[in-house]
């Protein structure tokens, strides 16, 4: 869990996804001598701060989001929402601006948010929850395991991936709008047409702690369910403990590559949390065990 906690630490809210990019670029380096496969990498120019890791002959895709939610402090050190956080007062947001370090929490005045800091911070200026990680027998709790939990899902996989790819998209807490080009670059130049969403998924009264990752048959998106039927009894051969999720709300990379103009095969498969949102997202060990399990086989099978 040492990897991820460093992964939760990264200042990279939707639009400032180059910090994690450089740190990710940088555990690459280091560590992929000892991975099965050394991977054939995209990144720079023409992807902005997104990375795809190409393996072998790759059949399916692996689609994680390198962004987490947080705030954008606008004039007088109010601040707006990037994407969906929760906004309790009393909330500690940190971030950084050309003065200096800041930490403030979050009030409420008059239908609008504020950070309490001693001084006027640099409009654009952006802040994420500040990192309590906690690492216990059974659970692991912080800030940002969505997203920083499906990265580091599939890193777990990368070191023994023969044949696959693994994208590292941006944006996806606010609105997406990079899977869309990832996709098309991915199905020209590999032909590969098939996607598995390596993300975090809401605990709910059918979905609960412990009892494997979610396997979900529809979200605010719904997939090619001949797709999901392979992946579905991939999952029972393998003797993986899994759960099935059915909603109609929330969304991931999938929905972007299901709207995008290239015919894309997708599922979510991710471990579920409870806190979704908050300075407190909390994932049962057995869960994420199950997501790694699963993504191996998957991505030998499919």
């Amino acid at each position: 869990m040492k990897l991820l906690k460093k992964m939760c630490e990264v200042h990279a809210p939707s639009g400032e996804e180059l910090a994690m990019t450089e740190f990710l670029l940088n555990y690459i380096e280091n560590n992929k001598s000892n991975w099965k496969v050394q991977p054939t990498l995209h990144f720079g120019n023409g992807f902005q701060d997104n990375l795809i890791l190409v393996f072998g002959k790759p059949r399916t895709a692996i689609f994680a989001h390198l962004d987490s939610i947080g705030f954008t402090v606008k004039y007088n050190n109010e601040i707006v929402k990037i994407g969906g956080p929760v906004t309790t007062e009393g909330i500690v947001l940190v971030g950084k601006d050309r003065n200096g370090n800041i930490a403030g929490k979050i009030i409420k005045k008059d239908k609008k948010m504020f950070i309490d800091f001693d001084r006027e911070i640099k409009r654009g200026t952006s802040l994420t929850f500040k990192v309590n990680f906690r690492d216990t027998d059974d659970f692991v709790q912080s800030c940002y395991m969505d997203n920083r939990l499906g990265v580091w899902n599939a890193l777990e996989v990368a070191k023994t991936l023969e044949n696959g790819i693994i994208v590292l998209s941006s944006w996806e807490e606010h609105g997406g709008g990079s899977v869309g080009y990832l996709g098309k670059f991915i199905q020209e130049k590999y032909g590969v047409m098939q996607a598995l969403i390596s993300d975090i998924t809401w605990v709910t009264e059918g979905v609960t702690h412990g009892k494997g990752c979610a396997i979900s048959l529809r979200d605010s998106g719904v997939p090619r369910k001949s797709y999901i039927n392979k992946i579905v009894e991939i999952a029972i051969q393998a003797k993986i403990p899994f759960q099935l999720e059915v909603e109609d709300a929330g969304g991931s990379d999938g929905n972007g590559l299901q709207k995008s103009d290239y015919p894309w095969d997708w599922c979510f498969v991710g471990a579920p949390e409870d806190h979704v949102h908050s300075p407190n997202e909390k994932v049962h060990k057995a869960d994420i065990h199950s997501m790694v399990e699963l993504y191996k086989v998957l991505m030998e099978k499919l």
